[in-house]
């Protein structure tokens, strides 16, 4: 224990607070697996002690086998700082410099790629296409590629920006970074993470997620489409590669948080690069901002039945790992939440709600199409005596009455009240992470 050497006065109290955080942060996950069948696995450890490490609901539903600590899981692109940090080991070793154009190290690259670095494609600001955004995507996730075949499919679009002049999110440029790690290391992706990084840290339970590889305790991926579970859908895991290819488990990842606060596996100088912020606070692999006065890096991930949010507040030696494999489902706000229950605030615990008989005649009302945004609208339908609630790009999800004009999502925590002007629905407003936004109804 930190203050071993210390009067057994001050650790007393010191062990009795950590009973306490403890028990909050057990009541609180209690109460969001109730609400909301929330589906996963957690870790919320502070001063390098584990306070709750704990699994909710299932990690196969045909088997009915739990999710538990040593449940692996995809981490979606969380995989982004593992491939950061091995272009900064490859970097201390000297065989590469982020600086360096990326045609140094790939074959064939446009002439519209010329000015492009390492380090635009890690800050993502090369401009490069996302591949994910492509609206064709979803029909060839199934379709095994080689890594030249995948960068075929975006390397002769042209570029969004200017290198260097904006953020935007590119999947493309992190499976880039897979391919010059290849390149520079004279190694596999995969193999030069496990030797440089996953071994080395005693991560023996993280890796490239292959389908064919039986990997005992690995989660499956599910989808709730209305009141039925359904597997998702099948990703080649050539796809996503080193924008999204690995697994873990909550157990590995604070391995992973505990091997960063002792400055490995970079040098000290990698380890300032990695965590500089550069374009709308990104840096390499990291979101990097501020939560109630406190510093904070992380990064979440999505990828085919799975969701999840690795969260650190270095200087407060706070870890906190959600990870989870039903969609949809809110890990951000999840671990939002635990960090408040850490920092000593108050939070409202998630509401078991009631399903209230309401005449389902009611619901020709509300059916409509309400924009929440610009690019963002909520479009509600009524199928038979469901009313049912699709986001712009989601699936469709069931609304449950608590009353006449106030709904609820089972999946995620949000819920819909209808408002009326003269008797006719002319908006809903959306209640959502502590905030409520209006939705103005511009189609019945």
């Amino acid at each position: 224990m930190k203050w071993f050497l210390l009067a057994l006065v001050v650790c007393l109290p010191t062990c009795a607070r950590s009973d306490e955080i403890a028990d909050r942060l057990s009541s609180y996950l209690d109460s969001l697996a109730k609400s909301s069948d929330f589906t996963g696995s957690v870790l919320v450890a502070k001063d390098g002690k584990v306070l709750l490490a704990k699994g909710y609901g299932l990690a196969n539903a045909e088997h009915e086998i739990a999710n538990s600590p040593e449940t692996k899981f995809r981490l979606g692109s969380i995989t982004k700082q593992f491939t950061a940090t091995a272009i900064l080991i490859l970097q201390d070793q000297g065989k590469l410099a982020v600086e360096d154009l990326i045609s140094k190290y790939l074959v064939d690259t446009p002439k519209a790629w010329e000015k492009v670095t390492i380090h635009h494609l890690l800050t993502h600001t090369s401009g490069i296409h996302s591949y994910t955004e492509d609206p064709v995507y979803g029909l060839s996730m199934s379709k095994s590629e080689t890594v030249y075949s995948m960068i075929s499919r975006f390397k002769d679009k042209p570029l969004d920006f200017e290198p260097g002049s904006k953020f935007h999110y590119s999947n493309s440029g992190y499976f880039l970074l897979g391919a010059i790690i290849d390149k520079a290391s004279g190694k596999s992706y995969e193999k030069f993470l496990k030797q440089s990084i996953f071994e080395p840290l005693d991560m023996k339970d993280t890796g490239y997620d292959r389908y064919a590889t039986v990997l005992a305790k690995r989660a499956s991926g599910y989808e709730r489409r209305g009141d039925a579970l359904v597997n998702a859908s099948y990703l080649d895991m050539n796809q996503p590669y080193a924008a999204g290819s690995l697994y873990s488990t909550v157990g590995d990842m604070f391995k992973w948080d505990q091997a960063l606060k002792a400055g490995k596996p970079l040098s000290k100088e990698g380890m300032t690069a990695m965590f500089k912020p550069f374009k709308d606070n990104y840096a390499y692999g990291w979101m990097v901002d501020e939560r109630n006065g406190h510093s904070r890096v992380g990064h979440g991930g999505g990828i085919n039945g799975f969701v999840t949010d690795f969260v650190r507040f270095p200087a407060d030696d706070v870890c906190l790992v959600v990870l989870c494999n039903v969609l949809p489902a809110n890990p951000g706000q999840v671990t939002s939440d635990l960090a408040a229950i850490v920092f000593g605030e108050t939070i409202t615990p998630p509401k078991t709600r009631i399903i209230a008989k309401v005449d389902p005649k009611l619901y020709d009302d509300y059916v409509g199409k309400y924009q929440i945004a610009p690019t963002f609208a909520l479009t509600v339908t009524r199928d038979g005596d469901k009313l049912i609630t699709q986001a712009t790009g989601q699936g469709k999800l069931e609304i449950f009455p608590e009353s006449e004009t106030e709904f609820f999502l089972k999946v995620i925590d949000a819920q819909l009240t209808f408002v009326k002007d003269d008797g006719k629905v002319t908006h809903v407003i959306l209640h959502q992470n502590g905030r409520d936004t209006k939705g103005t109804r511009v189609q019945e």
